[in-house]
């Protein structure tokens, strides 16, 4: 029972991993077939999960009337793809996201940009360095730099959200890129050899 516990998974991962690895080096066929496998899977995940949080929800409605607010949005979208699909309603997904969706990421996207300029300010009392002042010149910069403001006072501040954009973002952006490459070839690594056991928690 303990070896089926504790080993039978670790062979699994080490068999599937190195059959993948030999596909995409020799075989392809057999990479495309277990990554078909694993799409299958990850769309029964996907189903299950959907599934659990409409059951959580649904038993919670008498102590969190926000449970039913999510449930009758879930049956509405799901009502709503269904008939997408029977050529009843068009589009009327898309409709629900441009006016639902959308406007609900822009207010979340400026109110981040208002908590960084307070967060700039309250991190400029706290402690008065080179860093701090940088930090919240630039949050004022790109912050005046997407709002409507005069010809004259956009065209100025507009190259300096470009440069910005291009220099400092861009390296950054490339900085997370490398890492997420770097730890994703050290877990591949450690799954591979068998160190990493993360189906066994």
């Amino acid at each position: 029972m303990k070896l089926i516990r504790y080993q039978f998974p670790v062979l699994v991962a080490l068999l599937f991993g190195w059959l993948t690895l030999l596909g995409l080096l020799v075989v392809p066929a057999i990479s495309n077939l277990i990554l078909g496998w694993a799409g299958f899977l990850a769309a029964v995940a996907l189903v299950l999960g959907v599934l659990n949080l409409f059951v959580v929800h649904l038993l919670r409605i008498r102590q969190n009337r926000y449970s039913l607010v999510l449930l009758l949005s879930m049956l509405a979208v799901f009502g709503l793809a269904v008939t997408d699909a029977l050529g009843v309603t068009d589009n009327s997904v898309t409709g629900v996201f441009n006016l639902v969706q959308a406007p609900l990421e822009a207010a979340l996207a400026s109110l981040l940009a208002f908590f960084l300029l307070f967060m700039g300010v309250r991190l400029l009392r706290r402690q008065r360095n080179v860093w701090s002042v940088l930090f919240l010149a630039t949050a004022i910069v790109l912050l005046l730099s997407q709002s409507p403001l005069p010809g004259q006072l956009n065209a100025l501040l507009t190259p300096v959200r470009n440069l910005v954009n291009a220099i400092f973002v861009t390296a950054g952006m490339r900085g997370i890129l490398i890492g997420v490459a770097l730890a994703t070839i050290t877990l591949s690594l450690r799954l591979l050899a068998g160190l990493e056991r993360p189906y066994n928690k």
